[in-house]
This record gives C-alpha cells, structure tokens and sequence, in this order.
C-alpha cells in the first residue's frame, strides 16, 4: 500500500519517488530546523520529548530512529535516556544525516525504511517523526519495523494529519498549503526551502486515512495497534511486538 497516490508532477512511478525525496531533503536540509521551529510555534522539542517519555522510552532502551531527518527526535530521546550511545538514526538523506550528526554521538545509518541493514530484535523502541508518507510502502515498511523490534519492543509514528471536519480541512489547508510555504521562501530565501514545505502540504493532503494505517500495522503482525489523536491534528499511531 501506498502512503499516497503516486504525485505525478515531481515524479513518475513509485519507483522513482526515493531519488526525488532524497534530493529535495539533500537541498533543504539546511534550513530544515528553523522552517520547523517556527511553523509549529516552537513547540515541537517539548511535544517530541513528552510524547517520547508518555509511550515509555526508558533510561537503558536501545532506540532506533527511523527517517531522524535532522535528529529532531533523536535529540529529545537522548535527554530522556541520559545518552545517545543507545540511539541509532536512521536516513536516506545525506544532507538530514550531515546536520543530525552535528547535534548528537548517536549510531548513523544511511538507509530507507523498507530495507532496514540491521539486525532482527535489535530494538526495545522504534520512533519515525512526520515521515511516514515518504516511504513506498506502508507494508514493508511495517515488517521491518515489526522484524527490528525486539519481542515486546514498541513502535511509535508520529504524524500529521488533515482534519476530516470541513472548516478544520480548510484552516488546515490554507496553513500548509499556502501561508506556511510562503513564510518559509520570505524568511529563508531560499526555493529549495519552499519546496520542501510545498511538497510536506501535497502529501499531507493525499495521505491514505488513518484507518488504513493502522490496517497496515494489523497486517504486518503487530499488536495493541492504536492512534491517539492530539488537537485533531497530530497523530500518535503505536504499537507492539508480541
């Protein structure tokens, strides 16, 4: 299954679809923090580290971040597990992986989420940041989640997600896809920057319902399958390993 139609403007088969991300985040990588920072009013450090602590990462846990861009995630879980020697981040994007390295002495590893070169039951915790709609299968994606984890390790996927309601699809739609993309070309200057966020809005706006993701999840032989919905906008999807 696929996270969301194939966008035929910047890319022609889902094939082609990993080599037009990795360019697009290699070219705006350095300006990702701040877009980021800013478009979500500053709240996202605290919200990322209290989410974390909420589902359960633990001091002693070995974490792997899956799509850690610029190590946003990574970075809130090494303060809850008082290292980054336990964390392994993981991402297609050079240009991500370049500046996440800069902030923390994790395990890096350049790779995509279907095909994770790692071990079987390696992790107790598995965490992916707002990335779930580049990968090109959600079914692959999840076997390897669920072949990584440890037995009883928990996965943790966080999301945004357009409203369903008719005034909050709209409100969300004019942020993302308008203003928020306009704000980042003026304060950043860059066209690289802008598109990014364009193409953040495109596949926000396709993504599959949550009700098939968490099919998905099901599918791949994951358990306690569930999503907790935060503001109407944020998703927490999670599960288990049995």
């Amino acid at each position: 299954m696929l996270p969301h139609p194939t966008l035929a403007t910047h890319y022609s088969t889902p094939e082609a679809k990993p080599e037009f991300v990795n360019q697009l985040f290699d070219k705006g990588a350095k300006h990702y923090d701040g877009v980021v920072d800013w478009g979500f009013l500053r709240s996202g450090a605290s919200y990322r580290r209290r989410t974390l602590r909420q589902h359960g990462l633990r001091p002693g846990d070995h974490l792997l971040d899956v799509a850690c861009g610029t190590g946003l995630v990574a970075v809130e879980a090494a303060k809850i597990l008082g290292t980054a020697e336990n964390i392994t981040c993981l991402d297609p994007s050079a240009g991500m992986l370049d500046i996440a390295r800069s902030k923390l002495a994790a395990n890096f590893v350049q790779a995509r989420a279907e095909k994770i070169p790692l071990a079987d039951n390696s992790f107790d915790f598995l965490t992916m940041g707002y990335a779930l709609r580049h990968v090109t299968s959600l079914e692959e994606t999840f076997l390897e989640y669920r072949r990584v984890l440890k037995p009883g390790g928990k996965l943790l996927i966080l999301e945004v997600t357009k409203p369903a309601g008719r005034v909050g699809g709209f409100l969300f739609r004019l942020y993302f896809g308008r203003i928020y993309p306009f704000l980042t070309r003026l304060f950043t200057r860059s066209d690289d920057a802008r598109n990014m966020m364009r193409y953040y809005w495109e596949t926000m706006d396709a993504c599959v319902p949550p009700a098939l993701v968490l099919q998905a999840l099901t599918a791949a032989g994951l358990t306690a399958v569930q999503r907790k919905v935060i503001g109407g906008l944020f998703s927490e999807y999670t599960a288990i390993k049995a």
